[in-house]
């Protein structure tokens, strides 16, 4: 899969709300009532992850998770990584 270039990153990421660039990544936060729920979700995404094949780093903080997208093999953002946000946006 071919890395996107920088307006095209722009234009997916205005049709994908909440997600934001960080480096040579997509990211989200999620905030959710507590650790609980917070556990569910990373859960949910594991799963959709392994369906998809490709694997999200992610970061809980108590309530807090943030999900990071990139293709790992192209080294960047690939129409990939959209896909799978939107998928996790989904839950």
């Amino acid at each position: 899969m071919s890395l996107l270039g920088e307006a095209e990153v722009a234009e997916e990421l205005a049709r994908t709300p909440g997600w934001k660039r960080s480096g040579k990544a997509i990211e989200r936060l999620y905030r959710f009532r507590d650790f609980r729920e917070a556990m569910v979700f990373v859960n949910w995404v594991a799963a959709i992850a392994e369906r998809a094949n490709h694997h999200p780093d992610v970061t809980i903080h108590y309530n807090e998770v943030t999900v990071s997208v990139w293709t790992h093999s192209d080294g960047g953002i690939t129409p990939k990584d959209f896909s799978l946000a939107r998928w996790i946006d989904a839950l």
